[in-house]
């Protein structure tokens, strides 16, 4: 219990005299603020940033293998004609999947788009639209978050009806006042009817495809509006998407599965290589991680550079703070102080000092994500404030324990002589 007390009292003489000499406080902090605002700006560019790229990527799905023409990645000596002579998907295999496929998977679906596309509807219209044909199960391989209506039913992808989910800028565009679910609109030519509208996104870093500005329709539709590709060379081309179960993380069932159902559908032989590509999003996955973890560690080192000046600064002040209170240690040494009392009362001081500094610092990387963003919406995670906050205590303890050790060993008949 006394021991408790003489920790409290540190505490409150560390106060006292951070009041007593505000000016200097002042000035001391603004190097720890500094340092921790760099630090923590430079973390949370860098996290908004991935997060931003991750968003803008969600096009593509989360434990999906898809079936294509092109790989995704390509080969070092790969030669490039190869993939040029490779069948595209088509409707044909489509349903051999859904047929052969085991239960290692939650959903196969068959999509294909053609961009460039102007909707209207009366005396409104809006351009550059993509136009998206999909099968019933595609809301399983890919995420189609509806905000107003429903979507397709079996019965209406399979009889080819004209209906159509649309994005949220292509509503705001052809249907101003609202209320677009059941509305008609036009595209080259042929009426659809609207029965349902998806979740805005907004403004992506990366310029990849997005809800607003698509318009899905069922495939069956799809293909008798455009002819599609058989080489994937000119026109929009059928891609092949498979969702894979939450209990298989590494889809390599799946994928060892798909990949010898696909051989067989077109006819391999044991000795001839596929032709045909199975594309993962994990692959971009790898790449973004790799990438920022490498951005994370430059921003580190920049930031440490700014907070180790703030440390140095700190450590500086509280050699000074010592020094002016050389007489009061002595006095309160000889009044029965103990060394800890001495220790963690400069000990107390620095790190209050840090704290103070790096919660300003704190506080302005909070007001620059308060900026209107589009592109790139700046967030401070409760993990970043934590880490700035434990930093600020490391600094602290490390700038300040050297020169508490010293006031703590001073000898009290020679401190109180001190001038």
């Amino acid at each position: 219990m006394l021991a408790l007390r003489l920790t409290f009292e540190s505490f409150r003489f560390a106060l006292d005299a951070l009041k007593a000499n505000l000016l200097r406080t002042i000035l001391s902090l603004l190097g720890v603020t500094v340092g921790i605002f760099s630090i923590i700006a430079v973390f949370t560019v860098v996290d908004s940033l991935e997060a931003s790229i991750r968003h803008s990527m969600d096009f593509v799905g989360d434990k999906v293998i898809y079936v294509a023409k092109w790989p995704w990645t390509f080969g070092p000596d790969y030669p490039w004609w190869k993939y040029v002579k490779r069948p595209v998907p088509n409707l044909r295999e489509f349903q051999a999947l859904q047929r052969q496929l085991g239960p290692n998977h939650k959903g196969v679906a068959i999509f294909a788009a053609n961009g460039s596309n102007t909707l209207t509807a009366g005396s409104n219209s809006v351009g550059d639209c993509a136009v998206q044909g999909i099968s019933y199960e595609y809301r399983i391989v890919s995420n189609v978050p509806i905000a107003e209506g429903r979507y397709f039913t079996n019965l209406e992808m399979d009889a080819a009806r004209p209906v159509a989910i649309i994005g949220a800028t292509i509503a705001e565009n052809l249907f101003p006042q609202g209320g677009a679910v059941g509305r008609e609109f036009k595209v080259r030519g042929q009426k659809f009817i609207v029965i349902g509208v998806m979740e805005k996104e907004g403004k992506k870093i990366l310029d990849t495809p997005s809800n607003d500005s698509n318009c899905l329709i069922p495939f069956s539709m799809f293909t008798k509006m455009f002819a599609l590709s058989t080489n994937g060379m000119g026109g929009p081309s059928a891609s092949l998407g498979v969702k894979g179960r939450d209990d298989d993380p590494g889809l390599m069932d799946l994928e060892y599965e798909m990949r010898g159902v696909m051989r067989n559908i077109r006819g391999l032989k044991p000795r001839e290589e596929d032709n045909f590509a199975l594309n993962r999003p994990e692959m971009f996955a790898s790449v973004i991680s790799t990438l920022f973890s490498r951005i994370g560690v430059i921003g580190a080192i920049i930031g440490g550079l700014a907070t180790l000046v703030g440390g140095f600064g700190i450590a500086n002040i509280m050699f000074v703070s010592v020094r002016e209170r050389t007489n009061i240690i002595g006095i309160q040494k000889s009044l029965g102080a103990k060394n800890f009392f001495i220790l963690f009362q400069f000990l107390f001081e620095a790190i209050c000092l840090c704290l103070i500094g790096g919660g300003a610092g704190l506080f302005l990387v909070w007001l620059i994500t308060l900026l209107p963003q589009d592109a790139l919406p700046l967030t401070m995670s409760a993990a970043r404030i934590v880490l700035g906050l434990l930093i600020s205590v490391a600094i602290g303890v490390v700038a300040g324990i050297v020169p508490a050790a010293v006031a703590a060993n001073l000898d009290p008949v020679i401190a109180i002589r001190a001038k």
